[in-house]
């Protein structure tokens, strides 16, 4: 089969989708939509009337809903990694008005959500091998994967989701619009100066000045400087390069120790956070992976371009970061030690990072 065959119709992909399928059992839609050229959203919606919904309506009063769902499993991903968390949404508070909406979600599953990003959603009740998998999914305008929620069914003495709060939300926020075809876009980037355009001493004199590490992005925008180059121009003053291998003693370590870190990744409509200790960790082929009961994270090693150890100066002390790029300059994910803000970092965690391997 040709794997960059080009589809121009919904009944081409869906039977192109099928060829590839029937090729490689087990195949993810992801996989897939790579295989033919489109994006996962543009694959998705061609099985709408078949085990697909397309949904529509106010994201911020959906996300709100989620509680009613009880325990489920949220993914959330980007190229090179993806978090997975199963739990209950709890605490969620959502500010300032759409498009440009953002929420906080704390407790079990926590993140960072964008809604400016949220463009698709859909509710999926597909037959698999493991029997009926239930989901929502959502995407942004490129038709890229933003988060996906998984209903889970009960196992030992952890309740299963609520089925009926599903049927409920789903029916809620069911489009009218029940095609099998979107229009996607391109979602571009913002607008970064290059690394020799940038002040490099007045970068670093607002670096020395912050107080808080959410002042971070701030500084980025003023300064019009992408993140990897800002970490570059910063080396041997608050960064410094360390072996991607480092990532694999990193959290060895921190599973030998049972010292509490946290992982942020994702993507511009959600950061999924991971807060807490490790304990399993394993190496599959090309994948570096935390396999434990209610958190899995999957990093694609091959992927990585560079690891920086990034310091940020707070009123709470030094706050010690480690950050991970791809070639194309986009951050893969972040780790830190477990805190909260007004207590200091651990010094568990900044021995660690002073001990992993120099690149």
């Amino acid at each position: 089969m040709n794997m960059n065959l080009s589809v121009d119709t919904t009944a081409t992909l869906k039977q192109a989708w099928l060829g590839i399928q029937k090729a490689k059992p087990g195949i993810r839609i992801r996989d897939a939509a790579d295989a033919l050229g489109c994006s996962e959203a543009e694959l998705l919606v061609t099985t709408v009337g078949d085990y697909t919904t397309r949904l529509s309506g106010d994201w911020t009063k959906l996300l709100t809903r989620l509680p009613e769902l009880g325990r489920v499993m949220s993914l959330t991903r980007n190229e090179s990694c993806v978090l997975e968390h199963k739990g209950s949404f709890q605490k969620i508070d959502i500010m300032g008005e759409l498009p440009m909406a953002m929420a906080t979600v704390i407790g079990p599953i926590e993140s960072r959500v964008f809604f400016k990003a949220w463009k698709f959603g859909f509710a999926v009740r597909q037959q698999s091998h493991h029997g009926l998998m239930q989901s929502l999914q959502f995407f942004d305008a490129a038709g890229n994967a933003i988060t996906k929620i998984f209903l889970q069914q009960p196992i030992g003495n952890k309740a299963g989701s609520n089925q009926d709060a599903f049927d409920r939300l789903v029916a809620d926020f069911t489009s009218d619009d029940q095609s099998k075809e979107i229009v996607t876009a391109t979602v571009n980037e913002p607008f970064s100066k290059s690394i020799d355009e940038v002040d490099h001493q007045e970068l670093l004199n607002d670096w020395s000045s912050m107080k808080d590490t959410h002042e971070f992005f701030g500084m980025l925008r003023k300064h019009q400087v992408n993140r990897l180059d800002a970490v570059v121009l910063a080396k041997n003053r608050f960064s410094h390069q360390i072996k991607v291998e480092s990532l694999r003693l990193l959290l060895e370590k921190a599973a030998a120790t049972k010292l509490p870190i946290m992982i942020f990744a994702g993507n511009r409509g959600n950061l999924q956070i991971h807060q807490g200790k490790v304990q399993t960790i394993r190496v599959m082929d090309q994948w570096l992976n935390v396999l434990d009961p209610d958190f899995n994270m999957h990093l694609r090693e091959d992927q990585i371009a560079s690891v920086w150890v990034v310091r940020k100066p707070t009123t709470d002390g030094v706050v010690t970061g480690i950050e991970v790029f791809d070639e194309k300059k986009n951050m893969i994910v972040q780790f830190f030690g477990l805190r909260k803000p007004g207590i200091a970092e651990l010094e568990g965690w900044r021995k660690l990072v002073d001990e992993l391997p120099i690149a």
